[in-house]
């Protein structure tokens, strides 16, 4: 952001009126004494510029006779008497010190202090490093507008570092700077006209020109011999009024300030042209997308003024006569900032500081000749760069922007970060449900828990869970045998024999098949080395040829899902897996595969490539089917998995309160005839798991239980029955969550957070570009 205040200077009688207004009206007026000896130093120095430039040969190249104005942009030369010492360079310096000295000491008088202070305060607000402070300052009578008001230090006391720059503003301003017709050129156009060369070499300054030729389309035109003056200021006026409209206009040749008709223009020998004469194609030039013209030439005080109150934005001119090697090097520093993709301001100011900084000893002075004369309602003309890297300049971040995004982006990777966020938006979701009664009953959930808890661990007399007594298990398999379950799950792996107990689990898991054709799922894990570990072929408690085994590894919470649509074949989701055997065991088709202990082929094999036969247009009692044949994870997923991300991976829905998820049996009240209720376990999947007893999981290192979600801990606490806050979450309680997703085909993908990162600033981003367009 940047700031513009408007200061105007006006002598009355004795006195300078200094009036600084900004913002919503407010404004600020202190007077100075008129300053005698500044104006006889102005007239000094001016003698001693003149003189300088007039009387000492700078060319490389030859040029006109030093003793002839014609080295000179103009054709007046200084008034008064000229006193003419013998070193025009020492004189030059000398005059230039000491009207600066006395300028400087006049604008720091004790009267503008506040004015100066008004605006150093606004320069110190603004904090981005290319942020600027415009003054835009209109000055009468001439002989005040005449000084070097460009070299005012404002703010140099009270040590300010933010640019406060001094753009001229003419006193009387009629047209406004919007053009009918917005141009949609794709290239800036540049006109270039070249004025009489008498005594002139515009050699340097075609070649200038031309070097805008990569970013711009530029056209010269200029007086041929033998052409007529009538017939050269017609093609003059038609090339400013061309239908297609130029961004710029560039003037080289002689120029002179006239008191009426607005500035005179030298277009060839002899003849001349007065701005008045060019209103016309100069209105056209404007409303067709004219933007900035720069006058090459002396003396242009009243070309500018007229230019800018027909409504042209930007002029850039020399307000003394200017020399004709200075002019050409001005013109080489100003075009290649211009072409840097400077604004014309910048540009103006950049080609001063190279004349004082560069060239100093060789054109003394030169610095303080030209100025920039705007509309104050104008945006400073730049040309954009092309191609993609104009198109992506502005969605740059800015420096705090760039922090922003340093502290986001890694956060939005941080799995920790991004598991935190997900329990606190479920718990809200949660919550959200509760409140606004999205909580029904159902007659049953899909899935039955059988949790083998401490209080069943101690009334079976067990010493050593682990691993668990398959004895017992059998027992419990009996009951549900007895129970008529269909579909039976186990939240464990039997990877290792327990030589006295296999044959008694064994048994009872075959007189199951045998009675029911139930479906039993075994938990299973990924070995290093060994691939997916689960009943191990010692154990003989089952075959994989009439039971299924699925890995029971999961991320607490994000759903499992088979890797592809061709991977159950060989490693399997354990939820999957049990909600494949749920359906299957709910159709009525006569070839759907069913467990038998005849079977001579692995059963999940039969059973994928039965599934992988449903499209999914398939209709009902299919729908179901088809829909798990095409459930499986993202490509996206699969390939941020390696780096810790889960990208697109649905999530475990927990702001669904368990009890429409599953139902809760405590092992020992499963084994208990006297407290068994009537249960019927035909339409629900059962899974057999820990309850919460220490020594539960796979190995000391890989507990089964887990953390206690946000929104599962909300849920308990809007329990009718007591539940304790602290009892664990075990891991079968997510793969009962996933089976009732999977079952109702209710699948929950999160957005990245890096992509709503991303979108969230691409959004902002491109809303601040249009607002600060507009």
């Amino acid at each position: 952001m940047n700031a513009t205040f408007r200061l105007k200077v006006q002598r009355l009688n004795d006195q300078c009126l200094f009036e600084l207004t900004w913002g919503s009206g407010q404004q600020l007026v202190a007077t100075l004494s008129d300053s005698e000896t500044l104006i006889r130093l102005y007239q000094d120095w001016q003698r001693a510029y003149l003189n300088f430039y007039k009387s000492v040969p700078l060319a490389v190249a030859p040029l006109p006779s030093p003793n002839s104005n014609d080295v000179l942009r103009g054709r007046a030369g200084a008034s008064g008497d000229i006193f003419t010492p013998p070193n025009w360079q020492a004189a030059l310096v000398q005059a230039e010190a000491s009207l600066l000295y006395a300028f400087h000491q006049w604008l720091r008088g004790a009267e503008l202090y506040e004015i100066r202070q008004q605006i150093v305060r606004s320069a110190a607000t603004l904090t981005t490093p290319d942020a600027h402070v415009d003054v835009c300052l209109t000055c009468s009578p001439i002989d005040l507008e005449r000084l070097p008001w460009e070299a005012w230090e404002i703010g140099a006391e009270l040590g300010t570092t933010t640019q406060i720059r001094i753009v001229r503003t003419p006193a009387n301003i009629r047209a406004s700077t919007q053009s009918t017709s917005r141009p949609t050129r794709r290239r800036v156009r540049i006109l270039a006209i070249l004025g009489d060369d008498t005594g002139l070499n515009f050699q340097a300054e075609r070649e200038a020109v031309r070097s805008l030729a990569a970013i711009a389309e530029v056209v010269f035109m200029g007086w041929q011999a033998g052409q007529s003056p009538g017939e050269l200021k017609t093609q003059i006026c038609d090339a400013i009024a061309d239908e297609p409209g130029w961004d710029g206009l560039i003037f080289a040749g002689h120029s002179n300030e006239t008191a009426i008709t607005g500035g005179e223009l030298a277009i060839a020998p002899g003849v001349v042209m007065m701005i008045r004469e060019m209103t016309q194609p100069l209105t056209l030039a404007r409303e067709r997308g004219l933007k900035f013209a720069v006058f090459n030439s002396c003396n242009g005080l009243s070309i500018a003024q007229s230019l800018v109150d027909l409504g042209l934005s930007q002029v850039v001119i020399m307000r003394e006569p200017i020399h004709n090697q200075v002019a050409q090097e001005f013109l080489l520093a100003f075009l290649r900032h211009l072409a840097a993709f400077h604004d014309i301001h910048d540009s103006v100011l950049a080609a001063c500081r190279s004349l004082q900084l560069e060239r100093h000893l060789t054109y003394p002075s030169a610095y303080l000749i030209p100025s920039l004369f705007c509309h104050p309602d104008a945006v400073r003309f730049c040309i954009e760069p092309g191609g993609w890297r104009q198109r992506l300049r502005p969605w740059l971040p800015t420096r705090l922007e760039a922090i922003a995004l340093g502290v986001l982006l890694p956060l939005s990777l941080w799995s920790t970060a991004q598991d935190f966020l997900l329990a606190q938006r479920l718990w809200l979701q949660a919550v959200y449900r509760d409140v606004t009664g999205q909580v029904s009953a159902t007659s049953a959930p899909p899935v039955m828990l059988v949790r083998i808890d401490e209080k069943s661990i101690r009334r079976a007399g067990i010493s050593t869970p682990n691993p668990l007594d398959r004895a017992y298990l059998a027992r419990l398999i009996d009951r549900l045998t007895a129970l008529k379950a269909t579909v039976v799950g186990f939240d464990y792996v039997f990877d290792r024999p327990q030589p006295s107990k296999d044959p008694v689990f064994a048994q009872s898991i075959r007189m199951a098949v045998q009675q029911n054709a139930t479906w039993f799922v075994f938990g299973a894990q990924q070995s290093p080395g060994e691939g997916e570990v689960g009943v191990s072929p010692e154990t003989g408690i089952a075959s994989l040829n009439w039971s299924l085994q699925g890995s029971i590894e999961a991320y607490p919470w994000y759903m499992e899902l088979p890797s592809t649509p061709m991977a159950c074949a060989a490693s399997c989701p354990f939820a999957y897996l049990l909600t494949l055997a749920q359906t299957l065991n709910a159709t009525t088709a006569p070839d759907r595969p069913r467990p038998t202990l005849q079977s001579q082929t692995d059963f999940r094999t039969q059973t994928i490539g039965y599934l992988r036969q449903f499209s999914p247009d398939a209709r009902s009692p299919q729908t179901a089917l088809a829909t798990l044949q095409q459930v499986h994870l993202s490509p996206i997923t699969r390939w941020m998995q390696p780096f810790d991300q889960l990208w697109l991976q649905p999530i475990i829905d927990f702001s669904i309160p368990p009890t429409q998820v599953y139902d809760t049996i405590a092992a020992w009240t499963l084994l208990d005839p006297v407290q068994l209720r009537t249960m019927n376990l035909r339409q629900q999947a059962v899974i057999i798991c820990q309850g919460g007893y220490e020594e539960a999981g796979i190995a000391a290192a890989e507990p089964d239980n887990f953390p206690i979600p946000p929104a599962i801990r909300y849920w308990r606490s809007r329990s009718p029955t007591p539940i304790d806050p602290q009892q664990p979450f075990a891991g079968a309680e997510a793969h009962a969550y996933m089976v009732d997703q999977l079952l109702t085909q209710r699948l929950v993908v999160p957005i990245p957070d890096l992509w709503l990162v991303g979108m969230v600033v691409l959004v902002s981003k491109g809303a601040t570009i249009v607002l600060q367009r507009q």
